[in-house]
């Protein structure tokens, strides 16, 4: 049997991994021309009931729990003028540590045979063969033939045609991404309004989140309730006006929090949230499936990598487990794979919700609380 997976990213190279890890070939196709073409983005919480079980069964727990960010799981919700509302430690005891995502992604690119990705590979088109398998096209020319057809390929995946129409719908909310560098010395007050881990500073309809990462750097995400149209009438390209835009919203806010904004290092970078229904499935289509992003993209709450990874690794698991029958795997992987992101889709969007609805702050700290109490 032959696998073709569209896409390097997590979910990919976990299928990958742990289809290798039983023996199984595969090759991976990625746009990029290289790993470090672009950048990774910043810290991702990895779960142990999701993204620490794929680890496992790839085989890399323990090199992966070398990765950790120490104290990155602490947590501070304040509310517009600074003032702290939570302020939760990381003891080392939580089941959802932090790792940079770019270091993670080596890890898995670094356990896998030479050769497996084959970069600068866009996916340009796929032909339905008479025999049920796939010919994939690429924008360099080259083609591939193959039996199974993974599409790993992201929120507007150009293999999820063959199963599903869903599009990814806008959701109502934008994220702008921002940096500040060397922040304990040259950004004081934003460094100790973020603390040793996660800040979420919110209010109804809008709100700035931010993460400490290693060297001092605070990587923030601010978040506006605004239509798409807004977003997009603001040019970008000018990053000192585009960060002024994007103040003038939190005017009144404490200066250690809008400071995330206007002092950033680095040009804004606009992030809309877009999701796919909550509910999306496909009937089974032979030779050919989906997991990650392309499978079931949603709101970001802390799902969207872990989920890809448990996708990539139940997925070669089933493979394992029916060597003789692909659409056998397939139809296991699926079953699951719909119960499972039908759920997490509808908390993530339940977390939106709390975050930026007419009761933030005050609903996250509940949703925190409700937390502690179920442990």
């Amino acid at each position: 049997m032959h696998i073709t997976i569209i896409g390097a990213g997590l979910g990919g190279l976990m299928l990958a991994r742990v289809l290798h890890v039983h023996g199984i070939a595969a090759t991976i196709y990625e746009a990029d021309a290289s790993p470090q073409a672009r950048s990774q983005g910043g810290m991702l919480d990895i779960h142990a009931e999701s993204g620490q079980r794929a680890l496992q069964a790839a085989g890399l727990h323990d090199a992966f729990r070398a990765l950790i960010h120490a104290g990155g799981q602490a947590s501070r919700v304040l509310d517009r003028h600074g003032t702290v509302l939570l302020d939760e430690g990381d003891d080392g005891t939580g089941g959802r540590p932090e790792v940079p995502r770019g270091a993670l992604r080596h890890l898995l690119l670094d356990a896998l045979p030479g050769g497996t990705v084959r970069w600068g590979h866009k996916l340009a088109s796929i032909t339905v063969m008479e025999d049920g398998q796939h010919l994939v096209h690429f924008a360099n020319g080259a083609t591939a033939t193959t039996q199974l057809l993974v599409g790993a390929d992201g929120a507007w995946s150009r293999v999820r045609p063959l199963l599903s129409g869903a599009q990814p719908a806008y959701s109502g909310v934008s994220f702008i991404e921002t940096y500040l560098h060397d922040s304990d010395r040259r950004h004081p007050a934003s460094a100790r309004a973020v603390g040793g881990g996660a800040l979420f500073a919110l209010a109804p309809g809008k709100g700035i989140q931010a993460h400490r990462e290693a060297d001092g750097v605070l990587h923030a995400y601010v978040a506006l309730s605004k239509p798409e149209e807004w977003l997009a009438a603001i040019d970008f390209t000018d990053p000192p006006a585009a960060r002024a835009r994007i103040a003038a919203e939190f005017d009144g806010w404490a200066p250690a929090l809008t400071a995330l904004i206007t002092d950033a290092d680095t040009p804004p970078v606009p992030r809309p949230v877009h999701a796919l229904p909550v509910d999306h499935c496909w009937p089974r289509v032979a030779g050919v499936t989906l997991l990650g992003d392309a499978a079931h993209l949603m709101a970001p709450a802390g799902e969207g990598a872990n989920l890809a990874m448990l996708d990539g690794a139940e997925l070669a698991q089933a493979l394992a487990a029916h060597p003789h029958d692909v659409e056998a795997a397939l139809q296991a992987y699926e079953t699951a794979l719909f119960a499972r992101s039908g759920a997490a889709a509808a908390e993530s969007e339940r977390v939106l919700r709390l975050c930026f609805g007419a009761d933030a702050p005050h609903s996250l700290l509940d949703f925190f609380a409700q937390q502690q109490e179920a442990v």
